[in-house]
Order: structure tokens, then sequence, then C-alpha cells
């Protein structure tokens, strides 16, 4: 059927409830608004369902949900995984609750035995609860840092890792089977209750997640020591964060925590932040005049699901809070804890750093300091959990530390997805240590750079909705294939890795090797001078990525650099 035909159907079909209907006529006449609800079904792919709230096959609503669930349910049956089920976390989102049960009484009505938290909960404890429980897989209603008309579905695997190759196409293969809505299976909640198919979790699991967070410490002397001197401002902007990180810190003895209270309540409106992503400066607004009232040392902001860390430090030279991306806060993790645990002996054998091809390349170079193994992913946490799947089972190296650009870091194997609460409580520790030798994070970071070189890295965004965007997004991608250049401004072109074609090209000698990595639709520019630049498609939205990275001799070299290669590259493209 067009998508006309699909629209009139859901206008009528008694499948449909009535304010689905009621929706949808109140379009009646708007083609471009029925077209884009209407023209595909919003496609599950390698990360799930993402999109925005409302009626249509291209929306996120319970009928979608539903039947991205049954795909899933049928494939958990041919896994023989029904009695091992499926643990179930929701953030703040609005239709949250909607999804959920949506979810889970589809998976019950397949005989398949349905885990759910109480309450909102962040992805890491999604993640750590799969594999407390040892259920087969889990699914956590979530749109991440996306604004709040979003609202998404992410599926994990028994790892506690979101689901990679094979059972991710598996998945993606079985629900594309479900073409219709009357395949889709569902029961009453009371009877999926009644029959132990619909069970809410009780404190255990969230406790458990408390202690593994709290025996990550280092050095819980140095926490003692500075507990009453440094000052913390932390919001969870309206997501799941509140919870796990003011208990945790709590626990470990910090005493000036200071919450935003406008932005301690969970709310899928997003009231004081209509974007509630920590790359974004208009999210710290509350907390930066808060900081600014109780002369904080450190400013900390998570997403709604709580798997992405913003932080803002005190320069005491200048008196301003400045800011820091995500490779910047991974990287005081990562020093820390590689060179913590190198001097006090703790350092596992065959140690390894665990990051994404789209990170700073200054992770290469702390961990070559520590003799420590450096392994590259392509973009996206679950290759990271992958990894540490792969290390345990074939007994290659043990998972010290891994990170992505995108504001995510896990400092443990306890989870296998970005911890944002994690990486709050060990950033307060590392800022706690700096602030016993007289430093703050800030010269703790310029100190980094003074040591490993001034690695800088940005990103820039285009946003292409519909069907027109989805076209550009493709031809710009072609383009990158197909037209090559020399150089890139100042930088010359040393080699191209084309990560879909898994092919690393050598300009010089034009020897083509592999790249190493599975097939991903990633294009990437090595440059002279330990420079580097990458344009990929996001997975999650209607977006073309473009990454950089250069190496300077100062922070102003630094920033003219960066500007100069983001410059010239987004020149390629126009």
């Amino acid at each position: 059927m067009d998508y006309k035909s699909i629209y009139e159907q859901w206008c009528t079909d008694p499948y449909f409830d009535e304010d689905t209907k009621a929706e949808l006529k109140a379009i009646a006449g708007d083609e471009k608004e029925i077209e884009d609800r209407f023209y595909r079904t919003l496609e599950f792919g390698t990360a799930g369902l993402r999109g925005v709230i409302g009626a249509g096959t291209n929306r996120m609503n319970i009928y979608t949900v539903r039947q991205a669930t049954q795909g899933l349910a049928n494939y958990i049956v041919a896994q023989g995984g029904q009695e091992r089920g499926v643990v179930i976390a929701h953030d703040s989102r609005l239709m949250h609750d909607e999804f959920k049960d949506a979810a889970a009484l589809c998976l019950a009505a397949n005989g398949i035995k349905t885990y759910v938290f109480k309450e909102l909960r962040p992805v890491p404890m999604l993640s750590f609860a799969v594999r407390q429980l040892n259920t087969l897989a889990g699914i956590v209603i979530t749109a991440s840092h996306n604004p709040r008309e979003y609202n998404g579905y992410k599926v994990y695997w028994e790892d506690g890792a979101q689901v990679t190759p094979p059972h991710d196409t598996n998945i993606m293969d079985e629900v594309k089977k479900v073409t219709s809505f009357d395949m889709v299976k569902t029961m009453d909640k009371q009877e999926a209750i009644d029959k132990g198919l619909y069970v809410v979790l009780d404190d255990t699991i969230d406790e458990k997640y408390f202690e593994t967070v709290r025996n990550l410490s280092i050095h819980p002397e140095v926490i003692k020591e500075m507990a009453k001197d440094i000052k913390i401002v932390y919001t969870p902007l309206h997501g799941t964060g509140l919870l796990p990180v003011t208990r945790v810190l709590k626990d470990l003895g910090f005493e000036q925590v200071y919450v935003v209270e406008e932005q301690a309540t969970p709310d899928g409106n997003f009231p004081t932040c209509p974007s509630p992503n920590p790359e974004n400066i208009k999210a710290f607004e509350l907390a930066l005049k808060l900081a600014k009232e109780v002369d904080a040392d450190v400013i900390m902001a998570t997403d709604p699901d709580a798997d992405r860390l913003g932080v803002y430090c005190k320069d005491t030279k200048t008196g301003e809070y400045v800011g820091f991306t995500g490779n910047m806060s991974a990287m005081l993790i990562a020093e820390y804890i590689l060179a913590e645990k190198t001097a006090n002996g703790t350092m596992p054998e065959n140690p390894v750093f665990v990051e994404s091809i789209v990170s700073t390349a200054m992770g290469a170079a702390i961990a070559k300091a520590y003799d420590v193994k450096y392994v590259e992913t392509l973009t996206g946490f679950k290759y990271i959990g992958e990894q540490i799947r792969l290390m345990e089972e074939n007994g290659t190296g043990n998972y010290v530390f891994g990170m992505e650009e995108s504001y995510g870091c896990l400092p443990g194997t306890y989870a296998r997805d970005k911890d944002a609460p994690a990486a709050v409580v060990m950033l307060c520790e590392v800022a706690a240590y700096y602030k016993s030798k007289n430093m703050t994070l800030w010269d703790g970071m310029i100190e980094m750079y003074e040591k490993y070189g001034y690695y800088k890295e940005d990103i820039e965004t285009l946003t292409l909705k519909g069907i027109d965007g989805a076209a550009q997004i493709a031809a710009l991608m072609e383009k990158a294939r197909t037209e090559v250049p020399a150089t890139i401004g100042e930088y010359e072109v040393l080699e191209v890795i084309d990560y879909k074609a898994c092919t690393r090209k050598n300009m010089k000698t034009v020897e083509v090797t592999p790249s190493g990595l599975p097939s991903s639709n990633v294009f990437y520019y090595v440059l002279n001078d330990d420079a580097w630049c990458c344009v990929r498609p996001s997975g999650t939205e209607p977006k073309i990525k473009f990454y950089f990275g250069i190496k300077g001799t100062s922070l102003e070299d630094a920033n003219q650099k960066n500007e100069a290669l983001k410059k010239a590259t987004m020149a390629m493209f126009e």
C-alpha cells in the first residue's frame, strides 16, 4: 500500500485506539505531514528504534514498539530464551510507561518472562541488571540526549552490551518479518503479573550496582581527606542520574554536593533545557549559576538516560568555568586509572584500553605511556562492550578503560555500556586528587597536554530530514569516497580508510589493505602531523557528522589548527 492508503487504514481500523485516530484525522489535508508519518515504517536498526513520538508507521508509538518487540520475541523464542527472559528499564521520556508496558506485555504474550524496574533507571543499571539476572536480553526505553519530542528503544544482549553481529542483524530480520499488526501479540497486564511473566524488581539490583560503583575508587583516603573542601554541582537534567549519582557520592564521603533543584525532578518535557544534552552549554545554564553562587570546583551534568557526562571546571587563574569535551574528561579518568593502578601495583596482566575510531588520539599516547594495549573499535559503545566479551572469552587481555568521544566511558567490566554515574564518581575522585595537590581538573588537563601534546578534536553536524535528506546524506558519503583530495587544507592525505568497504588505502603507494574492522558506513582520512578527519551518517538521527582531530604545541596553536582543518574539510562537502 502507498502511504495514503496506510494513513486511511490507521484512521479507520478498529485495531487502533481513538486517541491515535483523532491525532491522525487532525492532520487530514496536510499531505507533507501525512507522507512523513507514513512513507516508511520506523526503521529498526542496529541501535533499535528512535524517532519522534506520534501516530504513524514512521513514529514512536505503542504499535511500532509492539511490532519491534514481536520480532525480538520471535528471535528470543528461536534461541530458547523464554525462561531467562528480558529486563526493561526506562528514563524520563514522554510515553515511557506506555512503551515499557507495550514491550513487556508483548513479550509476556509470547511466554517470555519480563523484569521491570519499579522506577526510571539509567542505561548502565539496565546493562548491569542483564548480567546480574542472567537474562537473554534487555530493553531501554530512551532517546538518550535527543530533544523532548523523541523517544526510543534500545536492545541489549546477554553480555549486557547493545546487540552486535550476528544478533543485531538477526533481530532486524525478524522485525522485518512482522509485516502487519495482526501478527503482534499482547496480553492483559494483571494476567501477565499473575502468571509470573511481569515481575517488578526490588532494590537488590540497585544496591549491588551502588556497591560496585563505590568499589571503583582507587584512593578512598584522598576522598576522605578532601571531602569537606571540594564542592560539586550536579544536575541530572530531569533524567535518571539523580539517585545513583547522589547516593554513591554520599556513600564515598563527599560532603559538599549541590544538586540543581530546578532540574532534579524527572520530566520528559525537559522544561529547563529543551535539548537535554550535556554537550550543549545551554543545558548548563542553571548549573553554572549555582556553581558561581557556591564557588564550586566542578560542575557535572548527565543526560536523561545517564550514559553521557558533561563537565565544567573552575579555572582558578581566571575565575571562569571551563567546559570539557567528552574526550577531555575521559582522558583525565584514563590517566588517573592507568597511572594510579601502575603506581600501586593493581594493574592487571595484559591490560587493554579501548576507544572508538572517532575519539581522541591522546588515548593511544596514554596507553603507550603505561604499556597498555590500545584497541580501536567502530563508533558505538556496543563495540567496546563486544571487545570486553571477546577478551573474557579468548583470554586475550584485561579491560581497564574504554571511552568514546560522545561524552561516555566505562571504568570497569560490571556493565557494557557508557556509565555516567560511574564517570561522575571517578571524576570527582580525580578532582579530589588534584585538589589535594592544590590543582584543579583544568590544571590537570594542562599537565596532560604538556606531557602528551595539545590534542584537540571537534565535530560538525548537518541535519537533513525526510526523504530528500536521506538522499543528500547518501550523496555526501558517495562524494567522500569518489573525490579523495591529495591535501585537506595544509595537511597531506596519507591514507584513506573506507570502513564500509573494509579497506585502507595508502595514497602514495596505492596499496590497499584490510581495515581490520567490520563494515560500517564511515570514511576516514589519515593526515600528517597526527591529524585526521572523518565523515559518517548518524545511526540514530537524520544527520551526517564530520569529525576532526589535530595535535598542537599550545592551546592557541591547537585551536588555530582545528579551525583551519574544519574549514578546509567542510569546504569539500559544500
